[in-house]
């Protein structure tokens, strides 16, 4: 109910208010401030002292040599030449057929890396045998930091089939054909 009364009084002679606001008067615009333009041929003395050559000047700035060299390029250079040093290659434990794939063969990796392959392959030895697979030697075996190692054994899980009997024996079954 509240509502009706509250339009009733906001559209009430609607048409009268709107016109009292247009014939208003527009209110002006305020007043540009005003452009000096370009200094006048008279006041040439207050220009002509920062435009001219002075001799002094001259001199000071020839003398100066400046030699620069980009410190994060120095850095950046002396970085790549450690991680080159750093980069020490082993040899592949293990690796898959090539023939079939057309996979490019690799011979060696970057010590604390792995392929796939020698993932799945120290995965399923580390879920199969894990008394002899243990992390230490894994880390050991492909030269990986521990904690990689850990992280690896602990958060991937490699494909896992189980297949499930049915609980009765009279459950229809596919056979091989």
């Amino acid at each position: 109910m509240g509502a009706r009364v509250a339009r009733l009084f906001r559209n009430f002679n609607l048409e009268n208010r709107v016109h009292r606001e247009i014939s208003k008067e527009k209110p002006r615009a305020a007043p540009r401030h005003e452009h000096t333009g370009l200094p006048s041929a008279g006041s040439s003395e207050e220009v002509d002292p920062v435009n001219q050559k002075s001799d002094p000047l001259l001199a000071n700035l020839q003398s100066v040599f400046v030699q620069s060299t980009d410190p994060a390029a120095a850095a950046e250079a002396s970085k790549t030449e450690a991680v080159s040093k750093e980069m020490v290659r082993r040899p592949l434990k293990y690796s898959l057929p090539v023939h079939g794939y057309g996979l490019v063969e690799l011979t060696d990796v970057p010590k604390g890396k792995l392929t796939i392959t020698e993932a799945l392959k120290a995965l399923g030895s580390h879920q199969q045998q894990p008394q002899t697979w243990t992390p230490e030697k894994i880390a050991q075996d492909y030269s990986l930091d521990l904690k990689d190692t850990k992280a690896l054994l602990e958060f991937f899980i490699p494909f896992q089939i189980q297949v499930i009997p049915p609980k009765t024996d009279s459950a229809k079954q596919i056979k091989a054909s």
